[in-house]
């Protein structure tokens, strides 16, 4: 592994690091190491290293800011690549932007919003990038990326570069074409509208205060667990259940919002794991619903 590492270190595709512990790189603070884990400084770093990777026959996969995932203690073979800095880039032309995958989606809604363009005001408290949101259909306050998504440019498994329409990344609820094709979002535009900028503002403001008093901000965690069921919400459920405050181990489920769980520090992915499947057993005894992981659980135990 550290001959690859240098020979991606000499072909200067970015950052590469050895063995690196993926709790310093989830919103959760949890997660073991990635044998190697890349940061590329750009888009044509991140093409170059594929190939390379691929050439080897190491196996790949992609994190941005690390939000909603839980990485197992053991960790994560082959090559892990960090979105983030490296494809950062964002350029207005008239209602559309066209961003990169590393962009942060909060500093996206910021941006928008003083463009005095309408259409992301949902994503504000979206913790992570542009390319993770596109990747899950990520959504809040009833709306969703499919709604206002364009294109994405798309960097598949084989090494091949696509241009995918927004029916052609088939949206769903948290879902979208790249959980059954491997690949990483390179970049997105996104179609928005001309809007009128004090309101744009006090809807952020809202959503942003509603977000300060309805969720457990200011301790490590991962966004919502569990995808909310049919006509109803996941939160609601546990709540019903009595699970708010319950913990195993280092994991709690907040007391904030039932449908997170907080790192109270040195939390191990098997807490977490254990926690949800308490939960989801307790909820399925009780109300006869399978509720389904909203978060990415990947890596070894």
């Amino acid at each position: 592994m550290k001959e690859i590492a240098e020979e991606l270190i000499q072909a200067d595709v970015g950052k590469v690091l050895v063995n690196e512990p993926l709790a310093n790189h989830t919103t959760w603070r949890i997660g073991g190491p990635a044998d190697l884990l890349i940061q590329p400084k750009d888009k044509a770093s991140i093409i170059a290293a594929v190939q390379i990777v691929n050439r080897h026959g190491l196996p790949w996969s992609v994190i941005g800011r690390g939000s909603n995932l839980l990485v197992r203690d053991g960790g994560i073979r082959g090559v892990v690549f960090k979105v983030t800095e490296g494809l950062s880039h964002c350029e207005f032309k008239g209602e559309e932007v066209r961003v990169g995958a590393g962009y942060s989606m909060v500093r996206l809604t910021v941006e928008t919003g003083k463009m005095g363009l309408t259409g992301l005001e949902f994503a504000g408290g979206i913790p992570g990038t542009v390319g993770g949101a596109v990747y899950m259909n990520a959504g809040a306050h009833g709306s969703d990326l499919s709604r206002i998504l364009k294109e994405a440019e798309v960097l598949f498994e084989d090494g091949e570069t696509k241009v995918l329409t927004n029916e052609e990344m088939e949206f769903s609820y948290r879902t979208s074409l790249l959980q059954a094709k491997k690949g990483v979002v390179l970049e997105a535009v996104f179609q928005l509208r001309t809007g009128d900028r004090k309101k744009i503002a006090a809807t952020l403001a809202s959503n942003k205060n509603r977000r300060r008093q309805t969720q457990p901000l200011t301790m490590p965690c991962a966004g919502s667990v569990f995808r909310n069921p049919p006509g109803d919400h996941a939160g609601r459920l546990i709540e019903a259940a009595g699970l708010k405050g319950f913990s195993y181990g280092r994991a709690q489920i907040s007391e904030i919002h039932a449908n997170f769980i907080v790192n109270r520090g040195g939390a191990l992915a098997t807490d977490v794991l254990t926690l949800m499947e308490h939960v989801r057993q307790t909820i399925k005894e009780r109300d006869g619903i399978d509720l389904h992981p909203e978060v990415l659980v990947v890596g070894e135990g």
